[in-house]
């Protein structure tokens, strides 16, 4: 036993040596690995100081002085925040090297040393930070981007080099405004717009269009909302699709969207209504008004839209409320889905959200929207438009699908309401 004892106790004192030195490396670099990370974030906690206390040089300092191209952006950048009530601005580095992204090679960069000596580049490092800030009187809560940096380091100073590096195709998925081009700000009544590239002309035009807007929203949900919004106007259809994130034939004939996050359950919500260069100065004072009046209901309603609600019905409502006071007959507010009908084909079904997508087919989206519009007028007409504000509400807190919601508040179940809702299509759009 003492034999055999000894024996087996020798190899783990080799291994117990080896595993203590393994742990004890690996310490040292998860130390200098979160010193380095601290570094790194005590640069963006500049920057984002710099950025609440109006501070240029300050925010110059944290950028790279050899990144020429860079730099010149960033004074446009910070230009342009200056402009904006932000009351909040601030960097969480979340991951840093291979873990945030990979580096581009760069083999161009020289640092000068002294005696003329030069070595073969400063030091890089990719850094994924998350970007919290707020725009006083429109966010009720910061709103969150990620931001892909480039950090790097000169005579043993840290500066931000760039911030395309790690984006798809080389530059932010979901550009801001603010780092598209020198910014105009207008500020409306009940409303605060950006521009890019437009003139100072059309914005106040658009704080018109918000401001007029905002009375139809609140008479369609008289629920609380901020009753004030933020008017995004870039440049080009491009320009656009940066701040959405898609690509720009998926936003090609649409006036406008709104962007942000689903409110309930805890999370806040941050909106912004982004117009198409392309299409919304084409509508005439009528249909502009309706566009906006339909986008700034989804303002109003977003805290109470969650990934429950149906698209059906939370574009049908804020369609409802654009043609609330609008004196024109059905069939020329759902001219398709009037055509279809016509021609005999009654929508057996209300539309998937699949069938809102914006990459779709542009007839079969259109359809979607009027059948949402006529659900909704339907049951504003039949139970009354507290119900519908009342459906709106239920679906948005609902676990279990829309039929307990609709028995719940209309006292009939999804089939009944579908087969009410055919009825009512082809009663309003002139085919039997």
């Amino acid at each position: 036993m003492t034999r055999r004892w000894r024996r087996a106790s020798a190899v783990p004192a080799v291994l117990v040596a080896g595993l203590l030195a393994f742990q004890s490396g690996c310490v040292e670099r998860a130390e200098e690995g979160a010193a380095e990370r601290g570094v790194l974030q005590a640069v963006l906690d500049r920057q984002a100081e710099a950025v609440l206390t109006g501070d240029r040089e300050a925010y110059l300092a944290t950028v790279d002085p050899r990144a020429d191209g860079y730099r010149d952006a960033q004074r446009t950048v910070f230009g342009n925040l200056a402009r904006l009530p932000v009351d909040h601005w601030s960097y969480r580095v979340t991951a840093t090297g291979d873990d945030a992204f990979p580096l581009p090679r760069d083999t161009d960069d020289t640092d000068g040393m002294d005696g003329g000596d030069r070595e073969a580049g400063p030091r890089r490092i990719a850094v994924r930070a998350e970007l919290r800030y707020r725009i006083e009187g429109y966010d009720p809560a910061p709103v969150r981007d990620v931001e892909y940096l480039t950090l790097t380091e000169r005579k043993g100073r840290w500066y931000v080099s760039s911030d395309s590096d790690g984006a798809p195709g080389g530059r932010h998925s979901a550009q801001q405004l603010w780092e598209q081009g020198e910014m105009t700000v207008v500020r409306g009544e009940r409303s605060l717009v950006l521009g890019v590239g437009r003139p100072e002309f059309d914005l106040r035009a658009l704080a018109d269009d918000a401001d007029r807007a905002v009375p139809g929203a609140d008479a369609a949900w008289p629920r609380a909302w901020p009753r004030r919004v933020l008017v995004q106007a870039p440049a080009t259809l491009e320009r656009m699709a940066g701040l959405l994130g898609g690509p720009p034939s998926s936003y090609r004939g649409i006036a406008a969207v709104t962007t942000g996050e689903a409110g309930g359950r805890g999370r806040t919500p941050a909106e912004r209504i982004v117009v198409n260069p392309e299409a919304y100065w084409l509508l005439g004072e009528e249909g502009r008004r309706i566009v906006m009046t339909h986008e700034v209901t989804h303002v109003a309603t977003r805290a109470h839209t969650t990934e429950s609600t149906p698209l059906w019905l939370s574009e049908g409502f804020a369609d409802w409320a654009a043609y609330r006071e609008v004196d024109r007959p059905p069939a020329r507010i759902a001219p398709l889905l009037a055509g279809a009908v016509r021609d005999g084909e009654v929508p057996r079904r209300l539309p998937t959200d699949e069938e809102f997508a914006f990459a779709g087919d542009a007839d079969r989206l259109a359809r979607s929207y009027e059948s949402g519009w006529l659900l909704c007028r339907m049951v504003a007409q039949r139970w009354g438009e507290e119900k519908l504000v009342e459906l709106y509400l239920a679906a948005g807190g609902s676990d279990g699908g829309m039929e307990p919601v609709v028995r719940e508040v209309l006292g009939t179940g999804m089939d009944g309401l579908t087969a009410r809702w055919r009825e009512y299509v082809r009663r309003e759009l002139g085919g039997r």
